[in-house]
């Protein structure tokens, strides 16, 4: 996994701390991932039915997309480097513990956990990248190169928990997130700055818990729609119970004297398009991912390593477009660079719904230059919408900021993957969520 520094960051300690912060939130999507391959093999391992293979999937990203909002308060309440230390000792513990497991409800409970410790990583980091970089100027420069690590590290997981799985076991691609926690415990007093915490702001912990408990029961809700239909009741109570806690949730905090979610931090315009194009852009690439593998392995009877290397492009594509997106929006704009990562992100996944899909098109121009197309719009559309979407947030708020953005981030793939998949085959969806890019990338233009 290469991060790649700002550009003008010139001291070596600026340059330390934005490689570790960075490493650690690429290790949290990486970790997200890393189970996507090896799943089958797992599945064998344990003798798991295919209900019990959705959960250990959706595990973790279940308890990061639950917590991290709340993630975010306790990173604004007790300050950054505080929270970012004790989320690294729970991810660490979990994933020591993950490889250890003898079942499916001691590996659950590690995913859990896992997820747990990134919805407080996630969030604190941004808060203390904004104390490495004060100035709105350089913090602007850091968050253009930070909104590609999410999908770095998606790709990360994808590519090599196939070739660990396929070299070793699975049970070795939880040593990355491992090494990486116990790395940036080691390092976090030398390189990265105390974060003051602000001791006049309440937890708000209704808020916490209405919005836990809606996430998260409204995800795994829409996680089970692929095993089970809509109309049953193993789908409807948590989506319908999920939905009721998160209007209370918006309704507790209108009332709330120091709330969670402020109701007017969404309201902005740019934020809120910001949102949706992160939202959109994870569940393309999210999707391309889950499509193309069953795709290769099922339909055209490809190894997992075989698998893995088809998207060698998609990564070299995604790293050389992160690297350009930084200086690009310093000459042009994060809009003009969101929309036109959107644009183009578009394009690969209509090119890939159009010919990557038919199992007697060639790899090279039948999947390739989607395989292409995609990750450049994407890095490019990421790195954009992580300007806007922090762009104007006050320092106290730095941490609410990341976690409002990691949660589009987690949440979006879901919901939009359940839908999408319901209502129409893999191509459909492809072609659908290149639409919806489409769409909001004229929406980002036209945002003032």
């Amino acid at each position: 996994m290469t991060i790649t520094v700002p550009a003008r960051v010139t001291t070596t300690r600026h340059r330390s701390a934005f490689v570790l912060l960075g490493g650690v939130q690429t290790t949290l999507i990486f970790t997200l991932a890393a189970l996507a391959v090896p799943l089958p093999l797992i599945g064998h391992e344990f003798d798991l039915e295919r209900a019990d293979l959705i959960l250990l999937s959706a595990s973790y990203g279940l308890t990061f997309a639950g917590l991290l909002l709340f993630g975010g308060r306790l990173a604004d309440r007790y300050g950054g480097r505080q929270a970012l230390t004790a989320g690294l000792v729970l991810f660490a513990t979990a994933s020591a513990a993950a490889p250890l497991a003898t079942g499916i409800g001691a590996l659950l409970a590690a995913r859990l956990a896992q997820g747990a410790g990134a919805a407080l990583i996630a969030p604190a980091a941004m808060a203390v990248l904004r104390a490495v970089f004060p100035s709105p100027t350089a913090y602007g420069r850091a968050m253009a190169t930070w909104g590609g690590l999410s999908v770095l590290g998606a790709t990360a997981g994808n590519l090599l928990s196939g070739v660990i799985s396929a070299l070793l076991s699975w049970r070795w691609t939880f040593a990355v997130p491992l090494l990486v926690a116990v790395a940036a415990l080691a390092l976090t007093p030398r390189l990265l700055p105390d974060t003051a915490p602000s001791r006049d702001r309440t937890l708000d912990l209704p808020g916490a818990l209405l919005a836990t408990g809606g996430i998260t029961l409204a995800c795994y809700g829409l996680v089970l729609t692929d095993a089970r239909p809509w109309s049953s009741a193993g789908v409807l109570l948590p989506l319908l119970g999920g939905t009721a806690l998160l209007a209370a949730f918006l309704y507790a905090e209108r009332r709330a004297r120091d709330p969670l979610l402020p109701p007017g931090f969404l309201l902005d315009r740019r934020r809120a398009h910001a949102l949706t194009a992160t939202a959109l852009s994870a569940c393309g690439t999210a999707m391309t991912f889950v499509v193309l593998s069953l795709h290769l392995q099922q339909a055209r009877d490809w190894s997992p390593m075989e698998t893995s290397a088809a998207f060698v492009p998609f990564a070299a594509a995604l790293i050389a477009s992160g690297r350009a997106a930084g200086p690009l929006i310093g000459r042009y704009g994060a809009r003009a660079v969101t929309a036109t990562g959107l644009g183009t992100g578009a394009a690969g996944l209509t090119l890939l719904a159009l010919t990557g899909l038919d199992a007697r098109t060639p790899y090279l121009y039948g999947l390739l230059p989607g395989l292409v197309l995609l990750p450049a719009g994407a890095a490019a559309s990421f790195a954009g919408t992580a300007v806007l979407a922090t762009e104007g947030v006050p320092q106290r708020q730095t941490g609410l900021a990341g976690g409002v953005l990691n949660t589009a981030m987690e949440v979006g793939p879901t919901v939009v993957f359940a839908v999408l998949l319901t209502l129409g085959g893999d191509a459909w969806s492809l072609a659908a969520t290149g639409a919806a890019l489409a769409v909001v990338a004229l929406l980002c233009h036209r945002t003032k």
